[in-house]
């Protein structure tokens, strides 16, 4: 367990996430800051932490090892990762300011350490990653943010 990426999620993403100007341009990607911020909340917290439920492991049963050495891994995600589960072009805002989607991340990430607090031995499915628990979701998580701040020029790990 990395206290360290723990720490990163419940201290120092927003804070990194303040700092980024909304009209910042992506080095890659169609998302702009927020939709950006909001994908993160609504779709990898929430899954994180169980809000939205995921029925399916889109994973095939023999890529499933391998993707998860990957995640558990420092290897940083791809530039350009295609998610099947997102469209072609991002979805729609759902808050009005970049601020109103950074307060509603910060929801999401104190009811996803709640859920693990209050039911320590808690499973989450990934439909990417397959059933993982608090430890590996952090780790996930911090890839995750760690892959969308580099994408608005964001290095959080450089001093």
């Amino acid at each position: 367990m990395s206290i360290e990426k723990e720490n990163f999620l419940r201290t120092k993403l927003v804070a990194c996430l303040q700092q980024l100007a909304p009209a910042t341009a992506a080095r890659w990607g169609k998302m702009n800051v927020q939709q950006m911020i909001e994908h993160y909340a609504e779709d990898a917290v929430c899954i994180a932490s169980g809000r939205l439920k995921m029925d399916n492991i889109l994973t095939p049963p023999g890529k499933l090892e391998q993707m998860r050495e990957f995640m558990m891994s420092d290897k940083p995600f791809k530039e350009n990762t295609k998610n099947p589960l997102l469209g072609e072009e991002p979805a729609a805002l759902r808050y009005k300011t970049v601020q109103g989607a950074i307060g509603a991340l910060q929801q999401e990430l104190i009811y996803f350490f709640e859920a693990f607090e209050k039911e320590p031995g808690l499973v989450t499915r990934n439909p990417f990653f397959g059933d993982l628990n608090f430890d590996q979701n952090v780790q996930l998580l911090y890839k995750h943010a760690l892959h969308h701040l580099r994408q608005f020029g964001v290095e959080p790990l450089r001093t």
